[in-house]
């Protein structure tokens, strides 16, 4: 199979590299310089070039606050748009398409219980509106597609949660965390590896979600990556720490376990991620 990652200087697609080059599989990885996606006439023209038959598709604007302003009409145009912009041309070229959503695309507003894929949809930030979008926009234009959606995601490559906490910690003899936001972590690693299983399995097309086994609150998060660090960590209301995007106070996805995938519980994927990082 012929396989193209767009985003690939990302967190994820830089994962999905790694993965690849692991398993020794051969793949092209486009970012904006080599593929911008909000330009139809240069993805048509890549796509005739290369045909690619199956598309990891990573790029996405995730400045999530910046999103409710000056971000706004970016977030909108590679989100929405340009996903837009691949779906049709996946479609054209029949190619299987992987898009990758997110938790937002939910209002977030339940206590307990998951979110199951088909549950009703209410972003209630930019980033969210979308993103759904670009779900709509997959699910009208292609037949052969897998909508993954996911959460708090972290990695190797790229700025995440995990490193601000470490970086914070060698600076600070005590930081305020979120506690009242509860999720499911999602470690880079995981999602690439559910991602290329859907695929590699030919599991059914549709609407999956993948993170790590498990939830927490970010406090919870940041005491268990912190864990081993000289620095207290203290738990605040959300209401402590404004931001200009909304943030669910729960949005616990149900994962696709019928798929027959094991999702690592959030905290042995933690420590894994963060012995590679040690090491490194």
């Amino acid at each position: 199979m012929k396989i193209l990652i767009t985003g690939g200087n990302g967190q994820l697609g830089q994962e999905l590299q790694h993965l690849f080059d692991e398993r020794q599989v051969a793949y092209q990885a486009a970012d904006v310089k080599e593929l911008d996606i909000t330009n139809a006439d240069q993805v048509e023209s890549y796509f005739a070039a290369h045909r690619p038959e199956v598309v990891y598709h990573c790029a996405a604007y995730t400045a999530v606050d910046k999103a409710e302003g000056e971000g706004q009409k970016a977030d909108e145009l590679v989100n929405a748009v340009g996903t837009k912009i691949i779906a049709q041309a996946c479609a054209k070229y029949d190619a299987l398409l992987i898009y990758v959503s997110t938790d937002y695309v939910f209002d977030g507003t339940r206590t307990s219980g998951e979110y199951l894929p088909d549950d009703p949809k209410g972003p209630r930030n930019e980033y969210g509106r979308t993103k759904l979008l670009g779900e709509q926009a997959v699910q009208k234009y292609c037949t052969k597609y897998y909508i993954v959606r996911t959460a708090w995601v972290y990695g190797q490559w790229g700025h995440n949660f995990v490193y601000t906490m470490l970086n914070l910690a060698k600076t600070h003899d005590q930081l305020t965390v979120v506690a009242d936001q509860v999720g499911r972590p999602t470690w880079t690693r995981t999602l690439a590896e559910f991602l290329t299983y859907l695929v590699e399995h030919q599991i059914a097309y549709g609407v999956y979600q993948c993170s790590n086994d498990g939830q927490c609150s970010w406090y919870e998060f940041a005491q268990e990556i912190l864990k081993d660090q000289p620095v207290k960590v203290l738990p605040v209301s959300s209401d402590e720490y404004p931001t200009a995007a909304f943030r669910p106070h729960y949005s616990v996805m149900h994962l696709a376990k019928e798929t027959g995938f094991e999702f690592p519980k959030w905290q042995d994927a933690l420590h894994k991620f963060m012995s590679q990082i040690e090491a490194k």
